[in-house]
């Protein structure tokens, strides 16, 4: 037990370390990752999910589909607990994953948030 507690406390300072020397700010994913304390498999899980969005938008954009809330409601609704959708969306786009479905997302919440300011 002693030993896996101190390579944990060993892999916590060389994770602080790197992030002093690496400008997280141009990483976004990862600094949320980290910050959050998202596993391995959490990470993985995230990422399927994007995936397979992604390529439920792209079919649905090929089949002619102009609203694609319900991808955005599956996408905050299946996220990580760990994790707010606003900033994994903003995440994700400044990365430049799945670059085309983030914008939609994006788009998405600007229009709900010019929407609902107004009243």
């Amino acid at each position: 037990m002693e030993a896996c507690n101190q390579r944990n406390a060993a892999t916590s300072f060389h994770i602080q370390l790197l992030s002093k020397i690496i400008d997280l700010n141009q990483y976004p994913l990862i600094k949320l990752i980290i910050e959050n304390n998202i596993s391995h498999e959490e990470y993985n899980v995230l990422m399927e999910m994007v995936q397979g969005l992604n390529e439920t938008y792209e079919s649905q954009k090929e089949e002619g589909f102009l609203d694609f809330t319900s991808l955005l409601i599956h996408f905050a609704g299946m996220l990580n607990q760990k994790l707010n959708p606003d900033e994994t969306i903003m995440a994700l786009k400044k990365e430049g994953c799945f670059p085309l479905l983030m914008d939609e997302f994006s788009k998405i919440l600007d229009e709900n948030d010019k929407k609902y300011r107004r009243r």
